[in-house]
C-alpha cells in the first residue's frame, strides 16, 4: 500500500519515486494499492497513471476511515511519509516504511508495538525552513525497496 500524500508538502516524497517503487513491486508479482486523503485525488491519480495501476487498486479522494483502517490492517506493507497513515499502520502492527525528511525519525513517538522501518537521508542537515524538503528528496526509490525487502526478512 502506497500513500503519497501528507498534510504538509514538506512531508511528501515525489510521485515519480512512488511510481518507480510501485512498478518494481508489480514486476515482482505483488499487488500495489494507492490511497490518498480527501483532497489528494489528483495526487493519487498522477501516481496511478505513472505506475500504470488498474483503477481497482486506486483509492483517491479519501476512503471512509473504517475501510482505510481495514486496508492498512490487511496490507503486506505500507509506504508513506511521516503522516497519519504511518501511525495507523503502527496501530495495526502492519509492516511499514516511513519516509522522513524535515523531521528526523528520532523525534517520532515510539509506541510499544513494532515501529516502522524509517527511511531517512543518510547525511546532511535538516532544512532551514519546513517548506524545504531536500532531505526527503535524497531518499531514492532503491532505498525504499531495500527497506521493504528488509521488512520481509525481519522475523
Amino acid at each position: 500500500m502506497l500513500h503519497p500524500g501528507a498534510g504538509a508538502p514538506s512531508r511528501c516524497w515525489p510521485v515519480e519515486r512512488y511510481a518507480a517503487v510501485a512498478e518494481t513491486l508489480r514486476a515482482r508479482g505483488l499487488r500495489v494499492v494507492v490511497t490518498g486523503g480527501a483532497d489528494e485525488g489528483d495526487l493519487v491519480a498522477r501516481l496511478a497513471k505513472a505506475a500504470r495501476l488498474p483503477d481497482t487498486d486506486v483509492f483517491g479522494g479519501g476512503l471512509p476511515y473504517a475501510k482505510l483502517s481495514a486496508l492498512v490492517a490487511g496490507a503486506r506493507a505500507v509506504v508513506s511519509g511521516d503522516t497519519g497513515i504511518a501511525h495507523l499502520a503502527v496501530a495495526h502492527a502492519a509492516p511499514s516504511v516511513t519516509l522522513f525528511g524535515p523531521v528526523p525519525p528520532s523525534r517520532w513517538a515510539r509506541p510499544r508495538t513494532p515501529a516502522p522501518r524509517p527511511v531517512a537521508p543518510r547525511a546532511g542537515r535538516r532544512p532551514a525552513r519546513p517548506a524545504d524538503r531536500p532531505a526527503l528528496l535524497r531518499i531514492t526509490a532503491d532505498e525504499v525497496l531495500d527497506a521493504l525487502d528488509a521488512l520481509s526478512e525481519t522475523p
